[in-house]
C-alpha cells in the first residue's frame, strides 16, 4: 500500500497569511475588493478568493475611483500609492513587513552609496519583473541592478553597469535560495568590488531548504504543489528534484498520473510558500486513492 505523507512545513508564508486574513474580513463586510496584482501565485486560491468578491487589476487605474485596493505582500513602489491617492482609493497595505524592511534597507544603501562623492550600485540578486523586484527597485528611482544569475552579473559588470571601481551593496530578493545568493555574492566578492552584502532572505523561506531537503530525501517521490507563476515554487521544486529526481510539479489533483508511483512505497506531499494547506491535502488525498 502506498503511503502517503505530507510536509507538515509546507503551506502559507506568513506574509501570504496576514494578507489573504485581511482580504478575508474586509470581504465578510460585503464591500468590493481589488487586489494590486494576484493576491497569490497559486491558480486554486484565486479561484477561491474570487468566488468569495475579490477582484484583480493590473494597475490602480483598474479600480474605480473611490474604492479599495489591496496591496499584496510583495510591495509596490512609492509611485503606486501616489497613482492610489490620485484616484481617492482607498488602500488596504499587506506588504509583508520583510519585504518592508527590505524596502527601507535598499533605500539606506543607495543614500551611503551617493553621498562624498561616491556613485556606488545596488545589485538586486532576484527575478527580472518579479513583483516584489519591482517594489524594490521603485524605492530608488530604478536606479538598481537585478541579476538572475552568474551570467547576467558577468555581463553587467563587464558591461560597466556594475563599476566595480565604486563600492557596491547587494540585496536578494526574499523567497531566493540562500544558496544561490552565496554563489552570487562570492563571485562579486572575487571581482575585486567593495562589497556589501546585506542577508535579505527571509529566514522562513531559508529554514525550509534545509527542511525539504531531509523530507524529499526520505520519500520515493515527491509531488511539489505550486501555481505557475510562483517563483518560490520553482525555486523550492528544483531543489527537491536536485535532492530527489522523482520530483512532479503539479497545480492541482487533476494533473496526477499514476503511473509516477508504480512499484513505491513512498510518496512525500510538499509545496510553496504560495501553496494553501487545504490544496496540498485535495493532492495528497488523490493520490491515496490510486
Amino acid at each position: 500500500m502506498l503511503k502517503v505523507e505530507t510536509d507538515p512545513g509546507s503551506g502559507f508564508c506568513g506574509g501570504v497569511i496576514r494578507a489573504i486574513s485581511r482580504a478575508e474580513q474586509f470581504l465578510d463586510g460585503g464591500g468590493k475588493l481589488y487586489s494590486l496584482g494576484a493576491i497569490v501565485h497559486n491558480e486554486a486560491e484565486l479561484s477561491r478568493l474570487g468566488e468569495r468578491g475579490l477582484e484583480t487589476v493590473g494597475s490602480v487605474d483598474g479600480v474605480p475611483s473611490g474604492e479599495s485596493v489591496l496591496i499584496r505582500a510583495h510591495g509596490e513602489p512609492p509611485a503606486t500609492y501616489a497613482a492610489a491617492r490620485s484616484r481617492n482609493l482607498e488602500v488596504i497595505d499587506c506588504t509583508c513587513p520583510v519585504v518592508l524592511k527590505l524596502q527601507s534597507r535598499i533605500r539606506d544603501a543607495y543614500a551611503r552609496l551617493h553621498t562624498d562623492g561616491l556613485h556606488g550600485t545596488v545589485i538586486i540578486f532576484g527575478r527580472v519583473g518579479h513583483a516584489e523586484v519591482l517594489g524594490l527597485l521603485g524605492q530608488v528611482g530604478g536606479d538598481a541592478v537585478v541579476v538572475e544569475d552568474a551570467a547576467m552579473l558577468t555581463e553587467a559588470i563587464q558591461n560597466g553597469r556594475i563599476d566595480i571601481t565604486q563600492p557596491v551593496e547587494i540585496f536578494s530578493q526574499t523567497t531566493k535560495s540562500p544558496l544561490e545568493y552565496e554563489e552570487i555574492c562570492e563571485m562579486l566578492r572575487r571581482s575585486g568590488a567593495e562589497v556589501k552584502v546585506n542577508n535579505t532572505i527571509c529566514a522562513q523561506v531559508a529554514s525550509r531548504h534545509a527542511q525539504l531537503e531531509s523530507f524529499a530525501s526520505s520519500h520515493d517521490a515527491i509531488v511539489f504543489v505550486a501555481g505557475k507563476a510562483s517563483s518560490n515554487g520553482k525555486v523550492l521544486s528544483d531543489l527537491c528534484r536536485r535532492v530527489n529526481p522523482r520530483t512532479y510539479l503539479v497545480g492541482g489533483p487533476s494533473e496526477i498520473l499514476p503511473e509516477w508511483f508504480a512499484g513505491l512505497s513512498t510518496v512525500g506531499v510538499c509545496g510553496a510558500t504560495s501553496t494553501p494547506k487545504w490544496l496540498l491535502e485535495q493532492v495528497a488525498r488523490a493520490i491515496a486513492k490510486l
